[in-house]
């Protein structure tokens, strides 16, 4: 034991050993993200190293599967003659719109849906039969009725943007505790005030589910859209790049849609640890 120890009474002694024990608790607080966020890169910088070494070994065919670096040639060339940024530029903007019509619809009728019984027996049977078609099955009949310009490619967007917000918004309105709609009830809550105050704030963990899933959705169904008559995007650039055996121009692209959902996926984590802050499941997040 060491000379202060000797010195400091029993009472003092442990207020200093529990001033230190929380530091240690905030620091490993504050550590434990950024280590968490490094340790998800490790795979994926693992795996690209791998595929380097494969690939300047002879292990893998330039044809089939070319070597990293020469997929960041590519791209650094692509970027600087500016087909790349105007083809990225032209989907993300189809994405974005789709998502804001899609989204748009897919939460007023969760909302609606979410609310009422009768509109329930209207609406839902219809929605979910909808849901089940296939993108490649709606794909033809789109462009029958919107032709091969931006409205088909933003429509499918939409049409995929629009179910997991609708389910999951309707979802969420039905799982909201009974008991706290009782409470706001009590307390004298009109019903918007029980609406913005009660239901929406208890069903947002799940609408923003949904947006997770939908932030998917988008890509997937832009991709399907932009194989067919698109004059750019990076699904165009990507089927073009096949008429010419370009596999480093596909793999490319692969890359770009892999990093784009990584984007959006931390986007929407973000928007849950700001909304969410009051959330006890996400209360330690919002830090």
């Amino acid at each position: 034991m060491s000379s202060i120890e000797h010195m400091a009474s029993p009472s003092e002694l442990g207020r200093r050993r529990g001033s230190i024990r929380r530091v240690e608790r905030s620091v490993d607080e504050a550590l434990r993200p950024r280590v968490t966020a490094l340790l998800s890169w490790v795979a994926p910088v693992t795996l690209v190293v791998v595929w380097e070494l494969l690939a300047r070994g002879g292990s893998l065919s330039p044809q089939l599967l070319p070597a990293p670096s020469k997929v960041a040639v590519t791209a650094f060339d692509l970027a600087v003659s500016g087909s790349l940024l105007d083809d990225l530029a032209a989907s993300l903007l189809r994405a974005a719109s789709g998502f804001l019509i899609g989204g748009a619809v897919g939460f007023s009728l969760g909302t609606l849906v979410g609310f009422s019984r009768l509109a329930e027996a209207l609406i839902d049977r219809s929605v979910q039969m909808i849901r089940a078609i296939p993108f490649l099955a709606l794909l033809p009949l789109a462009i029958v009725w919107l032709g091969v310009g931006e409205g088909e490619k933003i429509f499918l967007v939409a049409l995929g943007v629009a179910f997991p917000i609708y389910i999951n918004t309707s979802l969420g309105i039905r799982q909201v505790d009974p008991k706290l709609l009782e409470l706001g009830r009590v307390q004298g809550l009109s019903d918007f005030r029980l609406v913005r105050r009660v239901v929406l704030p208890g069903a947002l963990p799940s609408i923003l589910t949904g947006v997770r899933y939908s932030l998917a959705t988008a890509w997937l169904a832009l991709v399907v859209a932009e194989t067919i008559g698109a004059q750019s995007g990076i699904g165009f650039l990507a089927m073009d790049a096949r008429e010419f055996l370009r596999t480093d121009v596909i793999v490319l692209t692969m890359i770009i849609y892999a990093l784009i959902g990584v984007a959006a996926d931390s986007l929407a984590r973000l928007l849950e640890r700001r909304l969410l802050a009051w959330h006890p499941n996400y209360a330690g997040k919002a830090k």
